[in-house]
């Protein structure tokens, strides 16, 4: 199985429709969201520090993640749009799409929050170091530190999608 990580840019790949589907299946609507603001031009992830990463598993899209400049918190990012389909759950590839995104965040800010909608959701970032912090819309809050030694192996491709 051979994952990367790859930068979402100009356009939103194809796949990213049976993705929301599958998300709808179990009840998310933010994939939609993601899509229905993209075409909107309402976010594209643009701004200063924010980001768009899709997960491929052998060239098929397998999840999606981004960042967004955080409006409760002054100088912070949000983990946003977050989502890995069902069949590619506990592989590590959500794992290796979050640490993408907070590599990337370090160079940005100090603070990254998140709305973690489930149990298991919070699970994960907790998985991760952010800790329970409920106020602003936001469930969780990670303090980054400076970037030390690499944990995962995600390979971060500059792709035009």
């Amino acid at each position: 199985m051979t994952t990367e990580i790859r930068l979402l840019r100009d356009r939103l790949p194809q796949e990213i429709k049976g993705l929301a589907s599958e998300a709808r299946r179990e009840g998310h609507l933010h994939i939609i969201r993601l899509i229905d603001e993209w075409s909107a031009g309402d976010n594209r992830f643009e701004r200063d520090g924010e980001r768009l990463l899709g997960a491929y598993v052998n060239e098929a899209l397998a999840g999606v993640g981004g960042m967004t400049v955080e409006a409760a918190i002054s100088g912070a990012l949000r983990m946003r749009r977050f989502y890995v389909r069902p069949a590619m759950r506990g592989r590590g590839i959500g794992r290796m799409l979050a640490l993408a995104l907070l590599d990337h965040a370090r160079s940005f800010c100090t603070v990254v929050t998140v709305h973690a909608g489930n149990e298991g959701a919070a699970k994960f970032w907790e998985s991760l170091g952010f800790q329970p912090d409920g106020r602003d819309g936001y469930t969780h809050i990670l303090e980054l530190h400076a970037a030390g030694g690499r944990d995962h192996e995600a390979t971060l491709l500059p792709h035009h999608l």
